[in-house]
């Protein structure tokens, strides 16, 4: 009987650790994710001092942006406002062409070496996203099932 309570407590404390994580806690400014990001790139790409300003500058403007999109998007969700298929598209497009004039910019500043190796890391980050984001809706998919099957 004490291991089955002992066992039970582990469990929902663990459950309840893991709940925690999800938070993230306290968000990085969009000065801290591009500096962030500069590092990262320097380290991998062996980026020179004028490099590093450039790409900084695109970066942090990135990062301005997104959270700019960030908070509009929360805006919208708080009123309960969904976009419309028009609206996605608009988005899809308009995100599309960034990406598109964010690669024009990067092909300006990084050698033909580095611009390859940043295009690899590039692939391999978007991959590993899309894997992480199949995993996430296998287990919404796996709880939502659950939740249906079980007894209430």
């Amino acid at each position: 009987m004490k291991k089955l309570i002992l066992a039970i407590a582990l469990v929902i404390s663990s459950l309840s650790f893991a709940q925690e994580g999800r938070g993230r806690g306290e968000k990085l400014t969009p000065e801290q994710q591009s500096e962030l990001q500069v590092k990262k790139m320097t380290l991998d790409l062996d980026l020179n001092e004028k490099q590093q300003k450039e790409v900084k500058a695109i970066l942090l403007e990135q990062a301005q942006k997104r959270e700019a999109k960030m908070a509009e998007f929360k805006a919208n969700k708080e009123k309960g406002e969904k976009p419309t298929a028009d609206e996605k598209f608009e988005m899809k497009n308009k995100m599309l062409d960034e990406q598109i004039e964010m690669k024009a910019k990067m092909k300006k500043i990084l050698t033909p070496e580095q611009y390859k190796e940043w295009e690899e890391n590039h692939e391999k980050r978007s991959e590993m996203r899309s894997e992480k984001m199949e995993k996430m809706k296998q287990k919404r998919s796996e709880e939502h099932t659950s939740e249906l099957q079980s007894p209430m």
